[in-house]
């Protein structure tokens, strides 16, 4: 069975439920497990599965201590008919390329394919902690995590969530969907600062042993995350690369064995890691390409081998992708680094103390023949927005529009079909579609949304649209300081 440890010591063994239920390890590090890659994924008969089946299959090497019956479950309830599309994540003809849809799940965002199962995993560990120890999810969001791990955990028995969002960095639509969230075990609050001041701010929660005592003790609460650095999140986003691989192999873009490329725009750095877990599988990728906003930290990265968050901090269209300290980087230094717990520990060691590190250049040479990257300035994402709808008839989110750029300056080999991770639906950014698209954007998000469903005879998700209307339960601002207190206020009310 396959164990979990922190990607700076090998000295805490863990499963996998323990690894989801708690959620990040004690000194800080990301749950990784040695194993990956010793059990490979038979790819030759992906074709014709469904996402169910895929999910289960994959689900089943990297999380091994659950049951198979409990993965089905799982699977069952995380993908059913709160998808729009029962193939879960399609994979559609785009010019000469491919896009794979993330975006039909409740929230309309990727992030739904890890967090509709993140809280059915997870109620499944707690059978070993028989005391009656309640689950308080703590959280960060740039955008589309909140609300999809407040979709996800919403009235979850023996759990409660909080979310944290930069004030005034969220488009109005990513606000609205988490501050009318219902449930009785949710809050949601603004902090004055951007996502990584709130990102780091919950990490120190996490690692304060004083605070987790007194939850413990007053409460019976333990602090998880929801965020892509719980190894919970992050497995089940490997499966929709194994998916879009079955659906070429449906489509005869591909043979058993062919090579494909994926272009991932990217913040945090979990989505196009998830496609790196796939390589390990076994998944045929020829090359992940990194595609960042005007806060190109990642890309600087890969061209360098020097990751400077000391840097400016810029607000762009693409609000989900405005991070500069990416937390996932660290999982594929361990495995890339020959899993070596010291390197990882040197290299954090320095981004706290110094603001930035630097890898050896033969670590540097070995990262970038998996890895490729690019960036999209404000200009280049509004244009990507009008190209991809004047030349495929096919309307993209300013997250997706970064990936588009980059894909387009890459070299096409006819040999290796490119897939697009589309990350949002556009309607969650309507103001912004509107103005790259010279459509009306002068009215409130809601006229805007109605005026792109005009023009572009695409549906709008009703869940968005019913935004208008719907309640606002939220109001809570806090400064960054003032985080653990407010912590501890919701979990007094568990």
């Amino acid at each position: 069975m396959s164990t979990f440890h922190s990607t700076r010591s090998s000295n805490e063994e863990l499963t996998s439920k323990q690894a989801i239920r708690k959620g990040i390890a004690d000194d800080g590090g990301l749950f990784v497990t040695d194993s990956l890659g010793e059990t490979k994924i038979d790819i030759a008969d992906l074709a014709g599965k469904t996402y169910q089946q895929i999910a289960l299959r994959v689900l089943s090497v990297l999380l091994d201590d659950y049951s198979e019956e409990e993965l089905k479950q799982c699977i069952d309830e995380a993908y059913g008919s709160q998808w729009s599309d029962e193939r879960i994540t399609p994979v559609k003809p785009l010019g000469s390329d491919f896009v794979m849809e993330l975006f039909n799940g409740p929230t309309c965002a990727f992030k739904d394919v890890a967090l509709q199962i993140l809280p059915r995993l997870m109620a499944r560990t707690n059978e070993e902690d028989g005391d009656g120890e309640k689950i308080m999810i703590v959280t960060a969001t740039s955008g589309d995590t909140g609300k999809a791990a407040l979709a996800g955990f919403a009235d979850a028995p023996g759990t409660g969530i909080t979310v944290f969002y930069p004030q005034g960095r969220v488009s109005r639509v990513q606000e609205l969907q988490m501050t009318t969230q219902k449930g009785s075990n949710v809050h949601v609050c603004a902090v004055e600062g951007n996502f990584d001041d709130a990102q780091s701010a919950v990490k120190e929660i996490f690692a304060d042993k004083d605070l987790a005592e007194r939850l413990q003790r007053e409460h019976k609460v333990r602090l998880s995350s929801a965020n892509s650095i719980n190894v919970g999140r992050l497995v089940p986003q490997v499966v929709y690369y194994f998916s879009a691989y079955a659906q070429l192999l449906e489509q005869q873009v591909i043979n058993v064995g062919d090579p494909v490329d994926f272009v991932v725009p990217t913040g945090n750095f979990g989505d196009v890691l998830a496609g790196y877990y796939a390589k390990m599988l076994g998944l045929p990728v020829r090359q992940l390409v990194v595609a960042s906003d005007k806060n190109n930290v990642l890309f600087d990265f890969l061209t360098t081998g020097t990751y400077n968050r000391q840097r400016p901090f810029y607000e762009t269209i693409s609000p989900s992708m405005d991070i500069l300290i990416s937390s996932n980087l660290e999982r594929m230094l361990y495995y890339m680094s020959e899993r070596d717990p010291r390197m990882i520990t040197y290299l954090m060691n320095d981004l706290n103390e110094w603001g930035a590190y630097e890898v050896p250049p033969e670590l540097l040479r070995e990262i970038r023949k998996v890895f490729a990257t690019g960036w999209a300035d404000e200009d280049q994402v509004r244009e990507m927005i009008a190209d991809c709808w004047n030349n495929n008839h096919y309307v993209i989110d300013p997250h997706t529009a970064c990936g588009y750029f980059v894909m387009q300056q890459m070299p096409a080999d006819p040999q290796v079909p490119r897939v697009l991770l589309s990350t949002a639906s556009p309607y969650k950014f309507p103001r912004v579609v509107n103005e790259a698209l010279g459509l009306d954007s002068d009215g409130t998000d809601f006229e805007c949304m109605d005026e792109l469903s005009r023009k572009s005879g695409t549906p709008i998700p009703p869940m968005l649209r019913d935004l208008e209307n719907a309640e606002v339960r939220f109001r809570d601002c806090v400064e960054v300081p003032g985080m653990n207190q407010y912590v501890e206020e919701c979990a007094d009310k568990l």
